[in-house]
């Protein structure tokens, strides 16, 4: 009998428009190569005129999600490799969903902070009147 494999359950988080469903989604894209799943994400997004969303539609799969462009509730993506069994969470960064993102944080093995590098956007969310 094999060894059996250690579940390892990541979570990413990070400011609303931080990136963490477009880098987290185009990340899963490049480790399982699924070409076939992107052009798919890639040409519905283009329909709604949300070309460059296309990478965060492998975790934003429902509809008010797609349109909003923000992530309401977490996303969930599972694989494995030789080794685990690996979940990836995407955790809402909007405000009013912090207690989602808390929710998840406090089951994570692993968490990872995506921080946006845009001129001017990080100084004026950790400003006095920013939200974080």
């Amino acid at each position: 009998m094999g060894k059996e494999k250690t579940h390892i359950n990541i979570v990413v988080i990070g400011h609303i428009d931080s990136g963490k469903s477009t880098t987290t989604g185009h990340l899963i894209y490049k480790c399982s190569g699924n070409k076939r799943t992107t052009e798919k994400f890639e040409k519905q997004a283009a329909e709604m005129g949300k070309g460059s969303f296309k990478d965060a539609w492998v975790l934003d799969k429902l509809k008010a999600k797609r349109e909003h462009g923000i992530t309401i509730y977490i996303s969930l993506w599972k694989f494995e490799t030789s080794k685990y069994y690996v979940t990836i969470v995407d955790a809402p960064g909007h405000g009013d969903f912090i207690k989602n993102m808390n929710t998840e944080i406090s089951r994570a093995d692993c968490v990872a902070l995506i921080v946006t590098a845009g001129v001017g956007k990080f100084e004026a969310i950790t400003s006095k009147n920013g939200k974080t």
